[in-house]
């Protein structure tokens, strides 16, 4: 089985400011961090050693969370963010050899990450993209009719059948291992010069629904699906407490917080210890409240 990179050094700037007091892989989503849910997935796949590189608020990848992954994980610090293919790149000791599972630390999904590894074996391709299948001439990849990528960032390299949205998760092969620079891009300075060199790269179906957690609306999209899949109408965690006027609907309470006042908290998410009052004539409608007690609202 592969061993498998979770990509966690990036700055999260349109998280602001959420990411002003945690990472963006470090986003509080159910019952515990996003990262945590990334890791519990590539163990389920058979993924037996990992790495994990941070830069931005890289104190918060405390020792503890990182020990309490399913896999072992090497922590690598940044300086700066090396980028996709860099951050990648550093990680060669900590990996070893072989095939390697790319997985953002921003992106939520459902993915068999077994059966992701297997088909790329099977193919014996360079690279193989997990892409949430779309119609011929959408999405962010074009797939060929022997399910090889031939668009890629506007760039064609062969007649489309279908399209579809790469979902930052792929399983990087050793030829293109051994192609990775220091600094740098895996799509824009890994995948497209391969592709121009008339080589090629495999996709992988990926379930259709998935989240890329880069917009404060995408976040509590993704904590509202957590509910749904376990049918539940909230989730008040550990410690917590909800003052008894309060009507939580759809909305996640971390370990310790404190909901206070009388009214409705809807499609929220609380961190871990935090605090926040509810008004009855205003009620708390698809917003985030954070450890440090700002309460940042998604447009309606």
């Amino acid at each position: 089985m592969a061993s498998a990179m979770i990509l966690a050094a990036g700055l999260g700037t349109r998280l602001r400011p959420l990411t002003d007091e945690l990472p963006k892989p470090l986003l509080w989503l159910g019952d515990r961090p996003l990262i945590a849910h990334i890791a519990e997935q590539l163990a389920a796949g058979g993924v037996r050693r990992a790495a994990l590189n941070k830069s931005h608020l890289a104190e918060r990848f405390s020792r503890d969370l990182i020990a309490a992954f399913p896999v072992p994980v090497e922590v690598l610090h940044e300086p700066e963010p090396f980028g996709t293919a860099g951050g990648l790149a550093n990680a060669a000791a900590a990996l070893g050899g072989g095939d390697v599972v790319l997985w953002n630390g921003d992106i939520l999904i459902d993915l068999d990450v077994a059966a992701l590894c297997a088909a790329h074996g099977d193919r014996g391709a360079a690279a193989t993209l997990a892409v949430a299948p779309r119609p011929a001439g959408e999405g962010t990849v074009g797939v060929g009719a022997r399910g090889e990528v031939v668009r890629l960032r506007g760039e064609r390299f062969g007649e489309e059948a279908a399209g579809g949205d790469f979902v930052g998760v792929h399983v990087v092969g050793e030829a293109l291992r051994r192609r990775l620079p220091p600094r740098g891009c895996m799509v824009g300075d890994v995948y497209l010069p391969w592709l121009r060199e008339g080589r090629s790269l495999a996709t992988f179906a990926a379930p259709g629904v998935w989240h890329d957690i880069g917009t404060l609306a995408a976040y509590l999209d993704a904590s509202a699906r957590w509910l749904a899949q376990r049918g539940l109408r909230s989730h008040v965690g550990p410690g917590a407490s909800v003052a008894e006027g309060v009507d939580v609907t759809g909305s996640v309470v971390g370990a310790g917080a404190r909901v206070e006042g009388a009214g409705a908290l809807r499609g929220c998410v609380v961190w871990p210890g935090a605090r926040v009052d509810v008004d009855a004539g205003a009620p708390l409608e698809r917003a985030v409240v954070t450890t440090q007690g700002r309460v940042v609202r998604a447009a309606v």
